[in-house]
């Protein structure tokens, strides 16, 4: 019995991996739709955030299953429960990929931001890409090293943020109307993915160590 549970354990763990995987393709390619303009890549992700969906709804019932069948303590209990709260991040980040692609199919054949603010928002797609990258590995091999440089990089992408809410509240700012609640919505949908990924850093740290990271760390 308990060679089955270790088994289950592993099962979870791998499935976080493979949900991971599909968020980190999403990202990278909702954010190459939203710099490029390109439509056909951005119907794609938003398609196959069904995927995305489906696998973490698998993974919960699997973990509500072991919950319920093993009753699991200490580091056990604490993977299982780390990986419901890291199942639904993941599947959130999936619909921040899937609004940054939504955006890109609206707005095209058009750009979706004027061309002031494209280099920040080719900046901030990169860093998503990478962080996004950066939590496959992470969740691969729980080294906090990594989940360290997330938190890095996570600060960027709110530095860039707050610049974007600067430059479009500013005096100089030539945008119409569409503009501004498009800018507001990316870059929100850009730093909302990072401050998920964030999160799981730190439930992963609590997994490796049995510690809390204060949210305000």
């Amino acid at each position: 019995m308990r060679e089955v549970f270790q088994q289950e354990l592993r099962e979870v763990q791998d499935r976080l991996v493979e949900i991971s995987t599909l968020v980190a393709s999403s990202i990278e390619n909702a954010t190459r739709a939203f710099n490029e303009s390109n439509v056909s890549l951005a119907e794609a992700v938003i398609a196959d955030d069904d995927q995305i969906d489906t696998a973490a709804a698998e993974l919960d019932e699997l973990a509500i299953n072991i919950l319920a069948r093993q009753q699991p303590v200490a580091r056990d209990l604490r993977i299982v429960v780390s990986a419901l709260r890291i199942s639904a991040s993941l599947e959130r980040m999936g619909d921040m990929a899937e609004h940054i692609a939504q955006l890109a199919r609206y707005r095209f054949p058009d750009k979706v931001v004027p061309k002031s603010l494209r280099p920040t928002f080719a900046e901030m797609g990169a860093l998503d890409v990478q962080i996004a990258k950066k939590l496959v590995e992470l969740l691969k091999t729980e080294d906090l090293k990594i989940a360290e440089d997330i938190r890095n990089e996570d600060d960027k992408i709110d530095a860039l943020h707050l610049s974007v809410f600067d430059k479009v509240l500013g005096e100089t700012w030539k945008g119409a109307a569409v503009d501004t609640v498009d800018a507001t919505l990316a870059s929100r949908y850009h730093e909302r993915f990072a401050d998920h990924a964030v999160s799981i850093a730190k439930k992963v740290q609590y997994l490796a160590t049995g510690d809390w990271i204060p949210t305000d760390s």
